[in-house]
């Protein structure tokens, strides 16, 4: 018993002795509420492995990372970083702080921890930028997801379309069976652009996608305009009391049977499973958004290592986490998200999650503007404005000028 009490006497002083040294981690996210108890398995996770050093949960809650990023500008600007923090993977991290040259490059740690191989050939470009990879992605979700109820469709004769052209078609149909409006959608803040950027892979295929983001497409190419019209065409099928729904509410019309379609992220699989206590593929249904079949349109949740922090290795031992098996696979069945590795264990995910991770490892991979992978702040806050500007005017020609204007003010592709 002597002994016993002397072991755990040295273990407590050696804890003790580390915190007072500074061994500590400082983790800023936006995770709360529902999101809550996913954080918190990384975090038990995380004091097991490296129990000598303390875990500081900087959450910052509310506004979906809105309030979060504010809170981080200042920091960064005032040059007191977090020891690493959320993001979302792609331009939303190297358009805003890569390029102000605050983060440090992860190359070499994806050498040393195998990731290369790992995560998926078409992701690690999106989380690049010259010649360095700046963050590690805990998770994945899907952007171009349509949603409905499978009974509702077989009862109006109708199937999922897998063109836009097929979906405008449908939607012809529903209305001649009553159906106002056969297409939800929420308000022009975040789920219209949701459903802008789906409608706008359907249009340009992979591709084009890439080439819009990358500058070798102009807004203002026909090809571009073709976005806005068929974005049209598509406003004019969904409900008229859309500026005043949330995107859950969205989400209830199809439920209720109000709607045939919603495109919306696989949150909303999260919200019908848990909320709504629906079960995948017998109470609601899925396919790719009409136009994307074989492409995943991503956004992940990520962390880097800012530039100038104290406790370096630490970090690096949270980054480690993050990106293995064992830390994705404890995150995201409470998250409702899928790992991004392509080595997850299937049977701890739910049917949805399941077609999700099977699509994620064959599919070709594209990132989701809506949700930072291909445009950094500056653009972003532009877009909003002319998404909500061209569901008043329907004016295709002139949303396109001012995307373009937008581009060259963000220097975008540069």
């Amino acid at each position: 018993m002597k002994k016993k009490a002397v072991l755990v006497t040295a273990v407590l002083l050696g804890a003790t002795a580390a915190f007072a040294q500074g061994k500590r981690v400082e983790v800023f996210s936006w995770w709360s509420g529902d999101e809550g108890p996913a954080l918190a398995a990384l975090v038990k996770l995380y004091k097991q492995k490296y129990p000598s050093t303390e875990f500081v949960n900087a959450t910052v809650a509310g506004g979906a990372g809105t309030n979060a990023k504010a809170v981080l500008k200042t920091r960064m600007l005032g040059g007191d970083p977090p020891d690493s923090f959320q993001v979302h993977a792609g331009q939303e991290l190297i358009g805003t702080w890569v390029v102000a040259n605050r983060m440090e490059d992860l190359s070499s740690l994806y050498k040393s921890e195998g990731w290369l191989s790992k995560f998926p050939k078409d992701l690690i470009p999106l989380l690049s930028s010259k010649g360095g990879i700046w963050s590690v992605p805990v998770n994945v979700h899907r952007s171009n997801v349509m949603w409905y109820v499978p009974a509702n469709l077989k009862k109006w004769g109708v199937s999922a379309p897998k063109s836009i052209a097929e979906l405008l078609t449908a939607c012809n149909t529903l209305k001649a069976k009553g159906l106002a409006a056969p297409i939800s959608v929420g308000d022009a803040s975040f789920p219209q652009q949701h459903l802008w950027e789906s409608i706008a892979l359907g249009t340009l295929g992979r591709a084009g996608w890439a080439d819009l983001f990358s500058g070798k497409l102009k807004f203002t190419d026909p090809k571009a305009v073709a976005i806005w019209t068929n974005f049209g065409k598509v406003l004019d099928c969904t409900n008229k009391d859309a500026g005043s729904l949330t995107w859950q509410q969205a989400t209830d019309r199809v439920v209720k049977g109000q709607s045939a379609f919603n495109i919306m992220g696989d949150w909303a699989a999260g919200y019908m499973a848990t909320t709504l206590k629906l079960k995948p593929g017998t109470d609601f249904g899925w396919s790719a958004a009409p136009g994307t079949s074989g492409t995943f349109l991503f956004l992940a949740d990520s962390f880097g290592l800012p530039k100038g922090v104290k406790n370096k290795t630490e970090v690096t031992n949270w980054l480690k986490l993050l990106g293995s098996k064992e830390g994705q696979d404890a995150f995201n069945p409470l998250k409702g998200s899928i790992a991004a590795r392509t080595d997850s264990d299937l049977s701890k995910y739910n049917a949805y999650s399941q077609s999700a991770a099977r699509d994620w490892r064959r599919d070709a991979i594209a990132g989701s503007l809506v949700h930072g992978a291909v445009a950094n702040e500056t653009f972003m806050s532009g877009f909003n404005g002319i998404v909500a500007q061209f569901s008043q005017s329907r004016n295709a020609q002139a949303a396109a000028q001012a995307m373009q204007a937008l581009a060259t003010q963000a220097k975008l592709g540069q």
